[in-house]
């Protein structure tokens, strides 16, 4: 129920924009808005990791919005992170529009659209289709399967790490939760192979099954590495059988059989790295290392809560010592984890300012406060399983100090030399009931493992919205392509630089404001902040009015929202063509701000 509600809430809050990529467009040739002499032979798009491409990457327009045949897209010059495409003879003058969409490295789909002329551009831009970023139902669907994927790893290899290394007296309770853990995570890569397709391609559900779409799909590394999970979890399925016939014999598991058991895990992690932000970017052999040890971490210690919670519920008491061994497991994987979180967030970031200047910067905020509260509640778990572990050793002694003594009548006890004329045979039996702390220990540790189990389902819930965002150092290699170019993916967009200073120290920098298409109707706005330093700059608030003196209309407000990253708006309604004064007030601090104005011009 927690996992469930924590999904919709994600759902609802998150559901609203596009999804977040991890490849940037670096730089575009011909140049965005560039105006050529000379038709181009070929259309070439650089980006700051490496992309793949799918089989209608390219679509090109002429200035009456008839589609442009154009040649098989292809990496340009054995680059994987640049792309091209032939474009034929005899284009003609005017406006060209190129719709693009290719897959980062890390498995995520990203497109856009520029515009470049011949000759002289074009009196109006054709209006071009260039098609959905994302369709919003697969996006949906796969982001929750993804979920289920993470939570259904962490439930299998936890569950089986805490009963080869924690060794309960029974684990009858615990075969459910590995059940449940092999099944879900085989439904969720089936499912994800099914909506890889759509979901690169921005479909419907509906062409889950279509064959080409499949066949594309299987040949692609994200295919490949999910073919190689369900060909592992039919291994893992053949592992666990021979497990429990060992068990049931009552033998302890051979080396062999553990190591079996330990390259499945490893592997099943590696479908993973494979395919998300490790597999791209700097360091890749030291990334993929580093995501395997955090994944397999992650599912030792939140799985084996489950484990923990699961058996501590059960009729037969749970053995103190097993509580003790998870807690030295969990001690071990929380040191990994740290080691692992500090390089890959400094892999993702890249420097000190994207903690706060970037989204994946404040959800990397968010992962860390829910860890420290997981980290918190962990040691109200090690404290009572102290206790226990104590009043168990206590109760245990109490016992053997007062076993019942066999003494013949008349006769003495054994080495004491005295006598007793006792009617009975036996004396009384006086040993103690087992100390009565100890059910309360138990008590309490249920409820601080069940508070670790809510937190750990809210840390797995981040991290895999952690995955799902652009990284800060890609933020920042995108932000640094972006002074030297008009924006990426606009067509017919209307682009101004305000510069600022509110006159205090690190208080100036400039606003790029960019209305889309920059003609009378609805517009969407977005404008991003550069601070002193030329990098993406976070302001408490950023506000835009819109005047027309001449006819006397205005101010119009922009109504914008902090997009993570930029400020933005899709329903900037501007009525009348003309030169418009536009008013950029940006707040820095609860006390400083400053408004600086500038002429847009407006065409019908």
């Amino acid at each position: 129920m927690l996992l469930g509600t924590v999904l919709v809430l994600l759902l609802l809050v998150g559901g609203a924009g596009t999804a977040s990529a991890h490849a940037a467009l670096r730089d575009t040739d011909p140049r965005d808005g560039s105006v050529l002499d000379s038709a181009p032979r070929q259309v070439t798009l650089s980006f700051t990791e490496a992309v793949g491409l799918l089989d209608d990457s390219f679509r090109a327009f002429d200035p009456d919005g008839r589609r442009v045949s154009t040649g098989e897209a292809e990496h340009a010059d054995g680059r994987s992170d640049a792309v091209r495409v032939s474009l034929p003879e005899g284009l003609g003058e005017g406006t060209f529009t190129v719709a693009w969409r290719v897959v980062s490295a890390d498995s995520h789909p990203i497109s856009g659209a520029f515009t470049f002329s011949i000759g002289e551009p074009s009196a109006t831009t054709a209006t071009v289709d260039t098609g959905p970023a994302e369709n919003a139902a697969t996006t949906a669907l796969y982001d929750i399967v993804r979920y289920l994927a993470y939570a259904a790893l962490a439930l299998l290899i936890g569950t089986v790490v805490f009963v080869l290394l924690c060794r309960p007296a029974t684990v009858d309770p615990l075969r459910k939760l590995v059940l449940a853990g092999w099944w879900t995570l085989l439904a969720s890569s089936v499912a994800l192979l099914l909506l890889r397709g759509p979901y690169e391609a921005g479909t419907s559900p509906a062409t889950a099954f279509d064959l080409s779409t499949l066949e594309r799909t299987t040949t692609g590394r994200p295919g490949l590495a999910l073919l190689a999970r369900v060909a592992l979890l039919a291994a893992t399925a053949v592992f666990l059988r021979v497990l429990v016939r060992v068990r049931q014999r009552g033998d302890r598991e051979k080396p062999a059989l553990l190591a079996a058991g330990g390259v499945l895990a490893v592997g099943l992690s590696l479908t993973w790295a494979a395919a998300e932000h490790a597999s791209a970017g700097i360091q890749v052999p030291v990334a993929m290392t580093s995501s395997v040890l955090h994944l397999l971490a992650m599912s030792a210690w939140l799985g084996g809560l489950a484990a923990l919670l699961t058996s501590l519920q059960a009729a037969q008491p749970l053995p103190a010592a097993t509580v003790a061994r998870f807690s030295r497991l969990a001690f071990a994987s929380v040191s990994v984890l740290t080691v692992t979180g500090v390089y890959q967030s400094w892999r993702g970031l890249g420097s000190w300012d994207a903690f706060t200047g970037t989204s994946y910067g404040r959800i990397l905020i968010a992962k860390v406060g829910a860890v420290v509260l997981l980290l918190v509640a962990a040691g109200y778990s090690r404290r009572w399983t102290g206790r226990l572990l104590l009043a168990e050793a206590t109760s245990e002694v109490k016992v053997a100090e007062q076993v019942p003594v066999r003494v013949p009548v008349g006769g003495s006890a054994p080495g004491d030399g005295s006598t007793d004329d006792a009617p009975d045979d036996v004396r009384p039996d006086t040993s103690p009931s087992p100390s009565s702390s100890s059910p309360s220990y138990r008590r309490r540790l249920r409820r601080s493992v069940l508070a670790e189990v809510t937190v750990g389902v809210a840390v797995l819930v981040i991290t895999t919205v952690l995955t799902t965002t652009l990284p800060g150092r890609s933020a920042a290699e995108a932000a640094e392509a972006a002074k030297d170019a008009p924006v990426p993916g606009v067509i017919s967009a209307s682009t101004t630089t305000v510069p600022f200073d509110v006159g205090t120290p690190g208080g100036h920098g400039k606003v790029q404001v960019t209305l889309e298409p920059g003609r009378v109707g609805e517009n969407t706005v977005q404008a991003v902040v550069f601070g002193p330093d030329d990098g993406f700059a976070i302001v408490p608030e950023l506000r835009l009015a819109f005047s027309l003196p001449s006819k006397d209309i205005g101010p119009l407000n922009a109504e914008l929202t902090d997009q993570g990253g930029y400020w933005g708006t899709n329903n900037l309604n501007l009525p009348i063509a003309g030169t418009w004064t536009m008013k950029v007030t940006v707040r820095v601090s609860e006390v400083d701000q400053v408004s600086v104005s500038r002429k847009v011009k407006i065409g019908q």
